[in-house]
C-alpha cells in the first residue's frame, strides 16, 4: 500500500479513497481530499472506537451493504470431497432457507481440487467459505480451526459425504436457542435413529468405541462417537485450550475438555450412505481414538506423542530381536553384523510406524521421507550412545543392572523423541 507524505484523518463527506488493483496489489489513491494530517502520529493517542470511524467513513448509500455476522456456522472438514461439495451446499440452502448461516469448509490440501471448487462457490455466495490447511491433517483439528475462524454464536460440525442429515440443523438451532442446553447431538442410537447398512465389523467397532468412551462422556449420551452436533460458542471457549484435537472423534473430546458437565440433548437421525468419494476411516482410526482416550486420562503428566513414540519403540525391540535371530541364527552371520542389521532394521521400523501413527498430521512422503529417515537414524544413533553411557555409569555406581538399564532406556527414549520431533518431523512445518 502506497501512502504519500500526508495521511489519514477521514472526512465525513469523503470516500474511503480510490483503490486500484496493480499487479495483484492494492494501491490507495493519494488525493488531497483524502489526506489531511501528517503521517507521523501516536496510534494510542489517536485511537477512536471502530464505530466512530464507520460513522464518518461509510457513505450513507453504502450502509446497507454492511451486514452482521452469521448466527450459525456449519464447519465441514474435507479431504478429497470434490464430488460432494455442490450437493451439500445445495442441501444447506434448501434446509436453512432464510436463516442467518454460513458453511466453512476446512480442507486439508486435497489433491482432487476440493478447495478450488469451494472457492468457486464462495465467489458466488458469501455464505460459503474456504479454509485451506497446508501441511496439517486431522478431522478434529480441522473442526477446531474452522470453529475458531468464525464469529457465529452457534457452531455445527458435520461431514461432507451426505451421511449426516442436514435437515436436522434447523431443529438443532431452535433447540439450542431455547436457552437451557449447551450442545445438541445427532444420534444414530437414540430411539428413532439408525446406523443404516453398516456391516457387522463396523458395528462391533462402533460399540467397542462407545464402551471405551464412557471414561470421558456421560453414560446417558447414546452416541458419543457422533460427528454431527451443534453447540454454543461458549462451549468452544470453555474447552478449546484443553482439547486434544486428535483423530476423528471431536465430540468426546469436547465433553471431556469442558470444565463442567455439559447440558445436552440428542436428536435421532438415520445415518446415510456416502454420496461420492471414499471413506477416510481405516485401521489408524482406532489408534487415534486410543491416543485420544490416553491423552485425556494421563496427558497432563505425559505428552501423548511421547507415549505413542514409546509404544512404537517397544514394538521396535521385538523387531530388533526378530531380525537379529534371522541374520545371526538363520543366515549364520557374525553377531556384530547381525546386531548392526537388526539395529538399522528396528530404526527403520520405528521411523516408518511413527511417521504413519505418531506424526500422522505431519506425515513425510517422497524425498522428504528419505531425508526424514536419515535424520531419524542419525538422532537415534546418538540416543543409543547416550543410553549406553548412562546405563554404564549407573551400573558402575552400584545401582544394579535393572535400574541402570532402565535409566539408559529412559534417557535414550527422551533424547530420541525430543530430537526427532524437531529434526525429523518438525522441519515439515517449515
Amino acid at each position: 500500500m502506497t501512502i504519500g507524505a500526508r495521511t489519514s484523518s477521514i472526512r465525513a463527506s469523503a470516500p474511503l479513497g480510490d483503490y486500484s488493483n496493480n499487479d495483484d496489489h492494492w494501491t490507495l489513491g493519494e488525493s488531497d481530499d483524502f489526506l489531511e494530517t501528517p503521517y507521523a502520529m501516536n496510534a494510542v493517542e489517536h485511537y477512536q472506537p471502530l464505530q466512530a470511524y464507520l460513522d464518518g467513513a461509510v457513505p450513507a448509500d453504502a450502509e446497507a451493504e454492511v451486514r452482521s455476522g452469521p448466527e450459525l456456522s456449519i464447519v465441514v472438514p474435507t479431504f478429497n470431497e470434490r464430488g460432494n461439495i455442490a450437493e451439500l451446499i445445495r442441501r444447506l440452502v434448501v434446509c436453512l432457507r432464510n436463516r442467518s448461516w454460513e458453511v466453512v469448509f476446512v480442507d486439508d490440501d486435497s489433491t482432487d481440487g476440493t478447495a478450488d471448487l469451494v472457492r468457486e462457490h464462495a465467489a458466488a455466495d458469501s455464505r460459503v467459505r474456504c479454509l485451506q490447511r497446508i501441511g496439517r491433517r486431522g478431522l478434529s483439528s480441522a473442526c477446531v480451526e474452522g470453529m475458531l475462524a468464525t464469529t457465529a454464536p452457534y457452531l455445527a460440525v458435520m461431514d461432507a459425504d451426505m451421511q449426516h442429515d442436514e435437515r436436522l440443523l434447523p431443529q438443532m438451532l431452535d433447540t439450542l436457542k431455547q436457552g437451557d442446553l449447551d450442545i445438541v447431538v445427532g444420534s444414530r442410537y437414540a430411539p428413532g435413529g439408525d446406523i443404516s447398512d453398516w456391516d457387522a465389523r463396523r458395528a462391533r467397532m462402533s460399540r467397542l468405541a462407545m464402551r471405551l468412551s464412557r471414561v470421558l462422556v456421560p453414560a446417558e449420551l447414546t452416541d458419543p462417537m457422533s460427528g454431527f452436533f451443534m453447540m454454543r460458542r461458549s462451549v468452544l471457549d470453555g474447552s478449546v485450550r484443553k482439547l486434544s484435537a486428535i483423530g476423528f472423534k471431536i465430540l468426546a473430546d469436547v465433553f471431556a475438555s469442558f470444565p463442567q458437565p455439559l447440558r445436552f440433548k440428542e436428536l435421532p437421525y438415520r445415518f446415510g450412505v456416502r454420496r461420492a468419494g471414499e471413506s477416510k476411516l481405516d485401521s489408524v482410526t482406532a489408534w487415534d481414538y486410543a491416543m485420544l482416550i490416553l491423552d485425556k486420562l494421563i496427558g497432563r503428566w505425559i505428552p501423548v506423542r511421547f507415549l505413542a513414540f514409546s509404544i512404537v519403540g517397544a514394538m521396535g525391540i521385538a523387531v530388533h530381536f526378530a531380525v537379529l535371530t534371522l541374520v545371526f541364527r538363520g543366515l549364520h552371520s557374525g553377531f556384530v553384523a547381525g546386531q548392526a542389521v537388526a539395529t538399522l532394521g528396528a530404526m527403520t521400523f520405528n521411523y516408518t510406524i511413527n511417521n504413519v501413527l505418531t506424526y500422522r498430521d505431519m506425515r513425510l512422503r517422497g524425498v522428504r521421507w528419505l531425508r526424514g529417515w536419515a535424520s531419524f537414524v542419525l538422532a537415534c544413533s546418538i540416543g543409543g550412545l547416550a543410553n549406553l553411557g548412562v546405563a554404564s555409569t549407573a551400573y558402575g555406581l552400584g545401582h544394579g543392572w535393572f535400574p541402570a538399564a532402565f535409566a539408559g532406556i529412559l534417557v535414550g527414549a527422551v533424547w530420541n523423541y525430543a530430537v526427532t520431533m524437531m529434526l525429523t518431523w518438525g522441519r515439515s512445518r517449515r
